[in-house]
């Protein structure tokens, strides 16, 4: 039985020009519960948010089953963002209408020997079709989905990068709350490991990828002196044991280190004119650190301290208003930001932020972003209605 809750959220979702919809996990009517939500369509395309506890393995099909006829991609999550905000231990289903939106999506099967030359001719002739099918719809993007326990991320991303052309890339490596044993993508009825779906779209809406962070640079550097690159684990900083290292620059005992220490310490890099987050995952045992992306000897690591997480994402959400509101906004949220906000008691605050932005997605163990992989932001793209059209 669907609740007032359930159809006001759909009243809501339908306003837009995307449909979203959003239900609890275990629910055992949930896809054709997110499927009455969405309305009749047509619909480009589904993807599916999911909690772990949404059984992952056997989803897919069941959702072939729920949207027939539509294609359904999606993954596992960190966490959920749905019509109200954050949310946990739900699916949220995000639909394209075929009236504003084409999509075409390309699977990227065993992350651990990627194919680089035949994985860009994919990429080209996928965005070649799209546009010749609707050479009058100006806006596009790419959303990308992948293993988030695969450690592939960064290789992905730099594999993919020569066959996007001028298309904005951003994604999210898939979730498994803070459990980290295992996440999934969804594509043609499987659930996948060691896998990435990429979604290109091409749309009559005028499109705007971004990403955004509340960090900045402190004076407090540190160099990686050992580490094991294919694993993301530094043994050392400074010739000291990693752990005990980052431990005595923030001053604290290494045994008060934990996810919400690391949460609110990150280290940055410097790329490219640009500093970019690269986030502590977990402490080992032995005092190893274990990154979410890419580590290596060498690297000259930056502490960095975080503005007023509330007052910066108000402003960077301000920001994404000023051509108009848009209709609604697909994030990629990394679980760090969700456990900062937990941790300094904003979760409430920044979840009405993302309800009040009609912000839909996930949190992720990582986003990216063009060729880089990257940690502790929200990266995603914000749809506008289309001329003559309604918010």
């Amino acid at each position: 039985m669907h609740t007032l809750k359930d159809a006001l959220a759909a009243a809501r979702d339908r306003s837009s020009v995307l449909a979203s919809a959003h239900c609890p996990a275990k629910a055992p009517d949930a896809l054709a519960r997110l499927a009455d939500q969405l309305g009749a369509g047509p619909f480009s395309l589904v993807f599916l948010f999911a909690a772990s506890e949404a059984d992952a393995r056997s989803l897919p099909d069941r959702a072939a089953e729920a949207f027939a006829g539509t294609p359904v991609v999606g993954c596992t999550t960190a966490g959920e963002i749905c019509s109200e905000g954050y949310a946990e231990g739900e699916i949220v289903a995000l639909a394209l209408p075929s009236a504003h939106f084409a999509t075409e999506t390309i699977l990227v099967p065993d992350l651990y020997r990627l194919e680089a030359e035949h994985l860009t001719g994919a990429l080209i002739r996928a965005r070649q079709r799209l546009a010749r099918a609707h050479p009058g719809w100006q806006g596009e993007f790419a959303f990308l989905m992948v293993d988030g326990l695969s450690i592939r991320e960064d290789e992905l991303a730099a594999a993919l990068a020569p066959g996007l052309g001028p298309v904005p890339l951003f994604g999210g490596s898939a979730g498994d709350g803070t459990r980290f044993r295992e996440t999934f993508v969804f594509h043609e009825r499987r659930a996948l490991q060691d896998a990435a779906v990429l979604t290109f779209v091409r749309t009559a809406c005028p499109v705007k990828v971004f990403s955004l962070d509340h960090l900045r640079p402190t004076r407090a550097r540190m160099v990686v002196t050992e580490a094991d690159p294919a694993r993301r684990i530094v043994r050392q900083i400074n010739a000291e044991p990693a752990a005990f290292e980052y431990a005595r620059l923030l001053g604290k005992d290494p045994a008060q280190l934990t996810t919400f220490t690391f949460a609110a310490h990150p280290v940055v890099v410097r790329i490219g004119g640009r500093h970019h987050v690269r986030s502590i995952q977990r402490m080992m045992p032995n005092g190893d650190l274990v990154f979410f992306s890419a580590i290596d000897e060498g690297l000259v690591l930056t502490l960095a301290e975080p503005q007023d997480m509330v007052q910066h994402l108000e402003q960077e959400l301000r920001r994404l208003t000023e051509p108009g509101a848009p209709a609604a906004i697909l994030a990629c949220d990394c679980i760090l930001r969700r456990i900062e906000a937990q941790d300094r008691q904003m979760f409430g605050q920044i979840s009405d932020l993302l309800r009040d932005n009609r912000v839909v997605g996930f949190s992720t163990y990582g986003e990216q972003l063009g060729a880089m992989h990257v940690n502790q932001t929200m990266t995603g793209v914000a749809i506008y209605p289309p001329a003559g059209g309604k918010p």
